[in-house]
């Protein structure tokens, strides 16, 4: 069974008249998480899209990068999607909802925070308002203000991503230390990690660009350091 096919049951097993929000409270259990992240994702995406005032192509085409949605599947994406733009809820009952969910699973939420960079930034452009809400989500998910700079300046090209930042270290840690780092990264953005955190397989496209970020990030500061 698909993911998307897990997610039309799941949606269609809301009782008539809750809106989609209401679909979080039925998916904490771990295998269940997978179809919550891809349905988290969807509707906390969909709720950002109008922070710009607009739905581009490219934001709806970035779902499907991070899916891989197959052509059968996409009608039931674009369903979440639009029921998520027309419910009448904020997106910070989402975003609470969605933490409720993950509980204390901060990797997951900021794994969740990563898709939604990705969908920010798909147009190419970086609007204010979705700083805003990125920022306002983050902190719904309590994701510490650090970790949230991390994520943006892999994302966010108003300057070249700091790498120091990409490894979520101080400029002035020492070579040992960044490299405990690095490693630890490398290990949580192993495929099998992600799985376990309750990412679908169909998003794993995340951890590829994540894991090309962090080794670069470790080249540029070995570079840097003049060591090999």
């Amino acid at each position: 069974m698909s993911i998307w096919t897990r997610i039309t049951a799941a949606v269609a097993a809301l009782a008539k008249g809750e809106p989609l929000s209401a679909v979080f409270d039925h998916l904490r259990a771990p295998p269940e998480r997978s179809v919550g992240f891809a349905i988290a994702v969807i509707a906390l995406g969909a709720k950002m899209a109008k922070a710009d005032g607009r739905v581009t192509r490219d934001e709806v085409a970035a779902f499907r990068e991070v899916f891989q949605i197959a052509k059968e599947d996409e009608a039931g994406a674009a369903r979440v999607f639009d029921l998520a733009r027309q419910d009448v809820a904020g997106f910070e009952d989402y975003a609470r909802k969605i933490r409720a969910m993950f509980g204390q699973d901060d990797e997951a939420l900021c794994d969740l925070m990563e898709g939604l960079f990705h969908i920010a930034m798909a147009d190419g452009t970086y609007h204010p308002n979705e700083d805003d809400f990125l920022a306002r989500v983050a902190g719904i998910f309590d994701v510490p203000e650090a970790r949230f700079r991390q994520l943006r300046s892999r994302f966010v090209p108003d300057a070249a991503p700091d790498p120091y930042d990409v490894l979520g270290v101080p400029h002035d840690a020492s070579m040992d230390d960044i490299r405990t780092a690095w490693r630890t990264l490398v290990r949580d953005t192993h495929p099998d990690r992600m799985m376990a955190r309750g990412l679908p397989e169909e998003a794993l496209k995340l951890a590829e660009s994540r894991m090309a970020a962090i080794n670069r990030a470790w080249e540029d500061i070995q570079h840097d350091r003049g060591v090999s």
